[in-house]
């Protein structure tokens, strides 16, 4: 399945019941070359007081933190195979309960908790220059840095980066990942744009250590920085490196954020079958 470019290998164990997944038979399945190829994994299973159980874990074989694409891939795969009546569905991630709606066209709403830890407008070091960067977690932690706080070349003080076509997302990224600053578990990356009305977006994924088409968590964290920066007002429209546009609404008291969702497109790219 893919959510807005994001993609996953999903496994029904209502029809698996005894699959079980070791994280190197994930990452070999992952793998774009020699398996079917996908950012991660998403296990689910029926609910006992929820509709669904979802399991998520990155490229690399390991369970992840939450996933926002992927929570609207399940939604929409758990409405089609006919789990739920209704297309407002609850469900369960690790210890906490999520909820989302399955709208009209294939697009999906995944509400949030509310975000914790906002951190914004403090200095990390990196390769030789001092960049601005905030920090939010939205179930997955995210770093979002403006492409103009970055230089071009350290050597020239004015040489700043005005696009995101041209930014070095996965040298950058990968650095930023596993900066001192983060660990000892990381954190994804964000670099954002805000212009012609939307906030442009790209990201470095942990776990799939490289850049991804798109990101779920990751959109929400740049949509409450950009609010939080004033550089956008919600709901926000954010779009993708794969091109399909995000839409992160929330509400915002100045202090707390709220009735926070992201609504995009999912898809079934194909069914198939694999031996484990």
């Amino acid at each position: 399945m893919s959510g807005s470019g994001n993609d996953f290998i999903l496994f029904d164990k209502k029809i698996n019941p005894k699959l079980e997944l070791t994280p190197s038979k994930i990452a070999q399945i992952c793998d774009r070359r020699t398996g079917i190829g996908a950012d991660g994994v998403i296990l689910l299973e029926p609910g006992v007081n929820s509709v669904f159980v979802m399991k998520y874990f990155n490229a690399d074989g390991y369970e992840g933190s939450l996933c926002g694409n992927g929570a609207r891939c399940s939604l929409f795969y758990s409405k089609e195979i006919g789990w739920s009546n209704s297309s407002n569905i609850n469900f369960k991630f690790g210890e906490k309960n999520y909820s989302g709606t399955v709208l009209d066209g294939e697009l999906v709403k995944f509400n949030f908790q509310m975000p914790e830890d906002v951190k914004i407008g403090f200095v990390i070091q990196v390769d030789g220059q001092s960049i601005k960067a905030s920090y939010i977690n939205t179930g997955s932690p995210h770093v979002l840095i403006c492409v103009e706080d970055v230089l071009r070349n350290i050597e020239d003080s004015q040489s700043f980066y005005t696009s995101l076509d041209d930014f070095p997302v996965l040298e950058l990224g990968k650095k930023i990942r596993y900066h001192e600053e983060f660990a000892p578990t990381g954190v994804n990356v964000n670099f954002i744009k805000y212009e012609d009305g939307l906030l442009k977006i790209r990201t470095y994924e942990r776990g799939v250590e490289d850049e991804t088409l798109s990101c779920g968590t990751g959109a929400v964290a740049s949509a409450v920085v950009a609010c939080k920066m004033g550089l956008a007002k919600q709901p926000i429209t954010l779009l993708a490196k794969s091109g399909d546009q995000l839409i992160v609404d929330f509400k915002f008291d100045g202090l707390e954020f709220t009735d926070v969702s992201l609504t995009g497109p999912v898809k079934v790219v194909f069914n198939g079958e694999i031996t484990i």
